[in-house]
């Protein structure tokens, strides 16, 4: 037979190849959803890569900012020429001139009987009681961005951003301009 005709209608497909069919479509369901869920996850991870890569952005830049922004503590510690630790009340300006004495480029000096001075000036970070040499520490200065207070709780110099670690006319003596 080299044609068909009209009325001739296809052969009714076998049981085995009906069963083939159906499991050809489960099976390519099944791969358009795996398909889908793959999407769907990669286009999560992407989200929380992004999500995580801003956010150890942010805490690299909180991180920066609390370092150099916050203040770090400093005790001070009165000392004479000697580096025997004193009163804290030697170091301090108002004291030293109310009973008078006068303040020089950090030193604090104070009257003694007999027409001489002792001089007085703080230790940062240093350690000691009255009466003892000081241990450890700097006569230096610390940053400006640190509070410095003494063992008493006094501030001697507060810390943070636009603060000189001066004041007008001391030279350098460690006090702020609002203490």
């Amino acid at each position: 037979m080299r044609f068909q005709d009209s009325n001739t209608r296809p052969k009714e497909p076998s049981l085995a190849e009906q069963r083939a069919r159906q499991q050809a479509l489960v099976q390519e369901e099944r791969d358009e959803e795996l398909a889908r869920q793959a999407d769907a996850k990669a286009a999560t991870r992407r989200k929380i890569l992004i999500g995580s890569g801003v956010t150890v952005g942010l805490v690299g830049l909180v991180a920066t900012f609390y370092t150099v922004a916050k203040p770090t503590e400093v005790t001070a510690v009165c000392t004479d020429s000697n580096g025997v630790v004193q009163n804290d009340d030697n170091c301090d300006e108002n004291y030293v001139t109310s009973h008078g004495g006068h303040v020089s480029g950090g030193f604090l000096f104070l009257p003694i009987g007999g027409g001489g001075f002792n001089s007085y000036r703080y230790n940062y970070g240093g350690y000691g009681t009255i009466g003892q040499r000081v241990s450890g520490g700097s006569y230096d200065p610390p940053s400006t961005r640190a509070n410095v207070t003494t063992k008493t709780g006094k501030s001697v110099q507060r810390g943070g951003f636009g603060i000189s670690g001066k004041s007008g006319g001391t030279g350098g003596s460690g006090k702020s301009g609002g203490s």
